[in-house]
């Protein structure tokens, strides 16, 4: 099932026009699909969250090519690829009621989740970029995100369990915090490892903890405190 946070058509101003045109999305729909993103769900969300709308004005031409972008900070806004994976990943058992992102970073994938889900409570260490993503997801009329502004590696007790834990930033290896908070049913999807070494692991709470890795990525690091 999917969640609309608003009712009616988009905005013509967040349709875009040119590079950040419908058509310029459906043709990064057409490449996701043919990566091997398979879960309509998640195609339709990314088909309907305005990207260019979480990239600074310079790079809005570039918002719908199938690559990472800067968004200040040091960060950046996930491949479309990456962000489709990991959620198709997520979503993978059944669908999700309770799902907790650690990084919000611009929002984009916050928006992607809050399409799908329920509930989306999402973490995020850098206050500058915390207080962008909520006024920006706000505007574009979502109403089924929680915002924490708090050292993402300790996750987000007070509203735990949860039964999808998705992280946008890698760890050196899993937070025990994220573990814990982890319904029995739920799975967590988070890149793992060094620099330069990183794999996309899947872990599922099935009565004990399993884990496999998926594929090599590269994200920036997940820092433990708030800035």
């Amino acid at each position: 099932m999917k969640y609309m946070p608003r009712n009616g058509g988009e905005h013509p101003h967040r349709q875009g026009l040119g590079l950040t045109s419908p058509a310029a999305r459906a043709r990064l729909i057409a490449e996701l699909r043919a990566e091997g993103i398979e879960d309509e769900r998640v195609l339709a969300a990314l088909a309907k969250v305005p990207r260019h709308e979480f990239v600074e004005e310079a790079w809005r031409g570039e918002a719908y090519k199938n690559r990472p972008l800067p968004i200040g900070q040091a960060q950046t806004i996930s491949q479309p690829y990456i962000v489709a994976l990991m959620t198709q990943w997520l979503l993978q058992r059944g669908p999700r009621k309770r799902v907790l992102e650690i990084g919000t970073g611009s929002g984009y994938q916050t928006a992607v989740l809050a399409e799908l889900v329920p509930n989306v409570f999402t973490v995020e260490r850098l206050k500058g970029l915390s207080e962008q993503a909520r006024a920006r997801l706000r505007q574009l009329g979502y109403r089924n995100i929680h915002f924490g502004y708090a050292d993402g590696s300790q996750g987000w007790a007070a509203h735990a369990p949860y039964d999808g834990i998705l992280v946008t930033a890698a760890a050196e290896s899993v937070p025990k915090a994220l573990l814990d908070q982890l319904e029995r049913g739920g799975r967590l999807v988070i890149p793992v490892g060094p620099p330069h070494h990183q794999m996309l692991r899947v872990i599922d709470r099935n009565g004990r903890y399993e884990s496999r890795d998926l594929a090599p990525v590269s994200f920036v690091p997940l820092l433990e405190g708030r800035a």
